[in-house]
């Protein structure tokens, strides 16, 4: 008997959702990737996106990428360490680092690892990692391969993080980290304080900018920028998957710090570099958000739309104050008839269930691109409504004309 494949193969609920057709995920798209998509040869409206700017197929994100590849080829066959440095790498950190007011940035070959390298080898065993509950998978992943002791504190609850920053030895390393913005919620994190308690308690704060890059603060610079807290932050990171419209991420900080991770961060040492076309096109991207700032006041003016429509219509959209708006719903077959039901009415959502998170805390995950129309818009949040009412996710009555 393979005692491995019998014990996997009790794991079964892919298997009941798709029997009950309602399985969501792994849907194949057929075209680019914009605010419409084709998905078994229909086409979709697209609101679960990560492509804040709708920079994907800008021409000059893609004019880079082609040119990089023609002059570089396709991968690099190799780590930074070795044979995976290009000089568009190196010009690609230089202006992060310039970006984001620090003295250096490395970049790496998804986002995922930037979190995953960094948080696990910055701090040692009597050291601390202090982190909200609901960061995002690649924090926790980091700081459960690091040896330092973790102290996890309530969701933006600056009471609890001082709780456990009493409880640390004054004379260690204390690492906060946090996301910016929450992938899930929306909502922002309370930068001001959680940097006064860092300076209170000789901490060192590490910022995931992921949804905040392009999205909030000066040209995009983040949420950190947002509260003009950027000076105050030790190590801000930060993704080319969403608003840079590529694949990889980065870390900015000091030159020390820096030059610690490129030398034991592993999961940069040993990955494969970034494509040369990942990189021009994060470049090239970086450039339209700096010159091109009506994209994120069109984001912000969809965003505050959005947000008044959803109320209006009685949805519990929690904390958000982003283009990241949770609907909750609060059950998970609910959820996956609510995700069903949009998508065969032209309206592609993400759904969010058990056991990524509670089930008593599902939702639909609706995302904002600035390349999204009022019309499209205004599509979208009368199917939902229609589909709310119809799942018994809102009451009539409740309901504001």
């Amino acid at each position: 008997m393979n005692l491995l494949t019998d014990k996997l193969s009790k794991y079964d609920a892919p298997q009941k959702a798709k029997a009950l057709g309602i399985y969501p995920y792994s849907k194949i798209i057929e075209s680019d990737q914009d605010t419409e998509v084709v998905i078994n040869g229909k086409s979709v409206l697209m609101f679960g996106s990560n492509a804040y700017l709708g920079l994907t197929n800008h021409p000059k994100v893609k004019e880079a990428a082609i040119a990089a590849t023609q002059k570089y080829g396709t991968g690099m066959a190799g780590s930074r360490h070795l044979n995976g440095t290009l000089d568009i790498h190196i010009e690609l950190e230089k202006k992060l680092a310039k970006f984001m007011g620090k003295e250096d940035a490395m970049t790496y070959s998804t986002g995922f690892q930037v979190n995953l390298g960094v948080v696990s080898c910055l701090t040692g065993r009597e050291d601390y990692i202090l982190w909200d509950e609901l960061d995002h998978a690649s924090i926790i992943e980091g700081h459960r391969l690091s040896f330092s002791q973790k102290m996890k504190f309530k969701h933006n609850d600056m009471e609890s993080l001082e709780k456990q920053l009493q409880k640390c030895d004054p004379d260690k390393i204390k690492l906060i980290v946090v996301d910016g913005v929450f992938s899930m919620e929306g909502d922002i994190a309370n930068l001001p304080e959680i940097v006064r308690l860092a300076r209170k308690y000789n901490a060192n704060v590490m910022v995931d900018e992921a949804h905040g890059l392009g999205v909030l603060g000066r040209q995009g610079r983040g949420s950190c920028d947002h509260f003009g807290v950027l000076p105050d932050v030790d190590l801000v990171m930060g993704t080319f998957s969403k608003s840079l419209a590529s694949i990889g991420g980065f870390i900015a900080s000091s030159e020390p710090i820096i030059n610690y991770l490129r030398h034991n961060s592993r999961s940069y040492i040993f990955s494969a570099s970034n494509t040369p076309a990942a990189t021009a096109a994060a470049s090239a991207a970086l450039d339209i958000m700096i010159s091109e700032p009506e994209r994120i006041e069109h984001l912000w003016k969809l965003t505050d739309y959005a947000l008044k429509g959803f109320r209006e219509m009685g949805c519990e959209i929690g904390h958000t104050s982003t283009p990241i708006i949770p609907l909750y719903i609060r059950d998970n077959e609910k959820t996956f008839y609510v995700t069903k039901d949009l998508f065969e009415h032209g309206v592609f959502v993400n759904p969010v269930v058990a056991p990524a998170v509670a089930s008593s805390d599902t939702l639909i995950r609706f995302s904002l691109m600035a390349s999204h129309t009022f019309e499209q818009l205004d599509y979208a949040l009368e199917r939902i409504e229609k589909s709310f009412l119809k799942m018994g996710v809102l009451a009539p009555e409740l309901i504001k004309c």
